[in-house]
């Protein structure tokens, strides 16, 4: 698995040496990786969908536990063959879409094949840091793919908003992360779904986790990131927002919510966002003309319907969940091709301008109908199967939820009004407009877009195949004594009345789009995610900017007293709730310590109350040279002899520094008044360091595992009782080359100090009058002097 992580990371960084030759031969190369990885996958279904889990694990730094740890099981299989199934398609799509040799196609496909890698692994990661790596570098991936050159301001900001949204939410996500390791004691995801941990820790993790989860899938109020990204090229849309990206929180709730089943608030929080965000996202397609931003609200609706899928964490659910997420990957997948097909052969992808394009591109129709069928959940799509196991899992147990089954079946009607809406603005016959004229799409388009949604209709009719699937992944799962299985048909019941209300529903709220978009424009607005997000930036960048004008203000004691004044209020207060000093705490180990410690800190004192700068420089200098003097004593002679050199190197550049200020300090009123604040932050902040150092000091009573090589080598292999001293210079030599390089630079310092006061004074000298005899001798002396 990691080799196929690799490899895919190893031909995008290839990729852009081939693609300024051919961007034709770039897609298509591109396209291998994924689907080979497919094939492998595919190899391996028979022994993972009967039970058994391939792992592997890399270790990368085995002391403290880091590791790549991988797993392919049945959430990992499915996953994949959206992930590099659809990505070896999108690939091929995007060799017909792009410009041949234009900046954009040589930008994009080793953009899409790395985001495809780093998908990969994200997917076979059996480990939360392993998670957390490669969903960074997924947002990173989008980042540059979202916004390509950069050229235009729309690009930017979308991309920007994509890139804030989504690092900060996995920036939470992370301590939830943290969280739930440290308090289970194990960060393995097969070890925590085994043995799932409890308390009010776990559950601070579950939402953590969730705001990450939810960032990433655009639920509401993070949704506003997702149709902003539209602005990217057709291929990166429907790789992001079928495939990839958007997938990522909803997978990642799958994969914990049989670690999270008994926490309540995990499944409530799921739930209650998933709901909102499937209302708010198919009123919002409902409405929109723009064929991709259509389709986009109808991403965050979906994304929405999954996420209340999988948070649920119910065998049903998780049945539920792995179909839908099935089918919309290959639904929404064909449904964005077939837009940019659209948009490149008639020129526009808006629906008031579009009127007979099924007349004009039939074959493109017939895809089109296709994917819409599933979207709407018509059978005998697998979009059907999928919803009606959804209807169904809120109907079994021991309470059935008939509330989230209402709001679902309503969520399930805006989606098969806007999939109305998508099929009818596209390719139906408006007597307003003329008929749109277009070309025909070459065999290249057509069949990538055509793959997926035969896709939908094969596993519809072939719904084994993806009940095994489903079946295999919700077997994570409390066992129920009648397990539900996918299928066409369970005779006539609840949920199928619930789908046929929710498909008449959706044409009634079709037929009714003039009314509902003039009722839309009357409604008031309050609350509005784009709104929002741009008031809470423009806010952010105020602060930042009173802020800054505030303690930037070139005042080095300034820094210094703002840095301190942190350190005292967060470290330093956490220090003094837990500070415990060790009993046997000692004075001194050696003798000579004592007095080098009186001379420093008198010396230390000297300083402040010291009136001429020189005086001041000295004493500065006894200071550190009475820190060598400890060095010496504890047994570091080649730090001591660094600090030597720099502090006799850095009073020569004192002294020629010196040489140009007046003699003696000056001090204003306001920095008198200063005076005794900054003694208080140095004193506190002095103590602190202190207290700090032998409290960390003394907390380890055992030496570390990644210092018994170095103890049991120090006095054989180096001559050194000191083991510090030993890293330092003989073990860990780079540590004596950045000493070396300390002294080099100091000394660089001192010559160019020297050279240039040479270069002053002969620059002055050769501006000098000369004396002639005529002169006074009281201006001769002058110029002499």
């Amino acid at each position: 698995m990691l080799a196929f992580v690799v490899v895919h990371l190893l031909v995008a960084l290839a990729l852009p040496f081939l693609a300024r030759r051919s961007t034709r031969a770039a897609f298509l190369t591109a396209a291998v990786p994924p689907a080979a990885a497919l094939l492998w996958v595919l190899a391996q279904a028979g022994p993972v969908l009967s039970g058994q889990t391939i792992s592997e694990t890399v270790e990368w730094a085995p002391l403290i536990g880091l590791q790549f740890a991988f797993r392919l099981d049945a959430l990992a299989l499915l996953m994949t063959i959206l992930v590099a199934g659809l990505g070896a398609v999108v690939l091929v799509y995007a060799d017909s879409y792009f410009s041949r040799g234009g900046g954009d196609a040589r930008r994009s496909a080793p953009l899409l094949l790395a985001f495809a890698g780093a998908m990969l692994g994200l997917v076979f990661s059996d480990d939360l840091i392993t998670v957390y790596v490669f969903w960074e570098l997924t947002t990173i991936c989008s980042f540059l793919l979202v916004g390509q050159a950069g050229l235009s301001r729309e690009s930017r900001r979308s991309a920007l908003q994509a890139l804030m949204i989504t690092s900060l939410g996995g920036l939470v996500m992370l301590l939830g992360f943290v969280v739930l390791g440290e308090t289970a004691g194990t960060y393995r995801i097969s070890e925590l779904a085994a043995n799932p941990p409890g308390g009010a820790a776990t559950v601070v993790a579950a939402l953590l986790i969730l705001v990450g989860a939810f960032t990433k899938s655009a639920q509401i109020p993070f949704h506003n990131w997702l149709p902003a990204a539209m602005v990217a090229p057709t291929p990166i849309s429907a790789y992001l927002h079928a495939a990839s990206m958007v997938k990522a929180g909803v997978f990642l709730v799958a994969r914990l919510a049989p670690v999270f089943t008994g926490v309540p608030e995990w499944k409530l929080a799921a739930i209650a966002f998933g709901l909102v965000t499937m209302l708010v996202g198919g009123w919002r397609a409902l409405h929109e003309y723009d064929l991709k931003k259509l389709l986009a609200y109808g991403t965050v609706s979906q994304l929405g319907f999954l996420m209340v899928l999988f948070g649920a964490g119910t065998h049903t659910g998780a049945m539920a969940g792995a179909a839908m997420l099935l089918a919309h990957g290959m639904f929404k997948a064909t449904l964005f091709l077939v837009v940019g097909i659209i948009d490149h052969q008639a020129g526009t992808r808006d629906i008031r301008k579009l009127s007979g394009l099924g007349r004009e591109l039939p074959w493109l129709a017939v895809i089109a109908t296709l994917g819409v069928a599933s979207m709407a959940g018509l059978p005998p799509m697998l979009g059907f199967i999928g919803k009606e196991a959804a209807f169904s899992a809120f109907l079994t147990g021991g309470r059935p939820d008939l509330l989230v089954d209402a709001v679902l079946v309503l969520g399930s009607m805006l989606t098969v009004a806007y999939s109305l809406r998508m099929l009818w603005g596209a390719f139906a016959d408006k007597p307003e407009l003329p008929r749109t004229k277009a070309k025909k799409p070459s065999a290249e388009a057509l069949i990538p877009a055509g793959l997926p949604a035969l896709a939908g209709i094969v596993l519809g009719i072939g719904y084994p195949v993806a009940d095994k699937l489903a079946s295999s992944y919700a077997e994570v799962f409390a066992p129920v004594d009648d397990p539900y299985h996918l299928a066409l048909w369970h005779g006539f019941n609840l949920p199928l009345l619930l789908s046929a209300l929710a498909v008449t529903g959706g044409v009634a709220l079709h037929l009714g789009r003039v009314q509902l978009t003039a009722a839309r424009k009357k409604l008031p607005r309050p609350l509005d995610a784009q709104r929002g997000y741009e008031r809470i930036m423009a806010l952010l960048e105020r602060v930042a900017v009173g802020v800054t004008g505030r303690l930037q203000v070139g005042s080095l004691p300034t820094y210094l007293g703002i840095i301190l004044l942190t350190m005292l209020a967060i470290p330093g207060s956490a220090l003094l709730v837990r500070a415990a000093v060790p009993d046997d705490l000692r004075a001194y180990d050696n003798l000579l310590q004592v007095p080098l410690a009186l001379v420093v800190i008198v010396a230390a004192i000297a300083v402040l109350r010291s009136r001429r700068r020189l005086t001041a420089v000295l004493l500065v200098g006894v200071v550190g040279y009475g820190i060598g003097g400890l060095f010496i004593v504890d047994g570091g002679p080649d730090l001591a002899l660094a600090q030597f050199l720099v502090e006799t190197l850095t009073l020569v550049a004192f002294v020629f520094v010196l040489r140009r200020l007046p003699v003696r300090f000056t001090q204003s009123d306001t920095a008198k008044a200063w005076q005794a604040p900054k003694a208080v932050i140095a004193i506190a902040a002095g103590s602190f360091i202190s207290l700090a150092a032998v409290i960390f000091s003394s907390a380890r009573q055992a030496p570390p595992e990644a210092s018994e090589a170095f103890i049991a080598n120090a006095e054989k292999g180096a001559g050194a009782t000191n083991v510090v001293n030993a890293i330092i210079v003989d073990f860990r030599a780079f540590d004596t080359v950045g000493e070396i390089a300390v002294l080099a630079i100091a000394a660089t310092g001192v010559a160019s100090l020297i050279l240039a006061s040479r270069h002053e004074r002969r620059k002055r000298s050769t501006r000098v009058p000369p004396i002639s005899v005529k002169t006074p001798v009281k201006q001769q002396e002058e110029v002499r002097e």
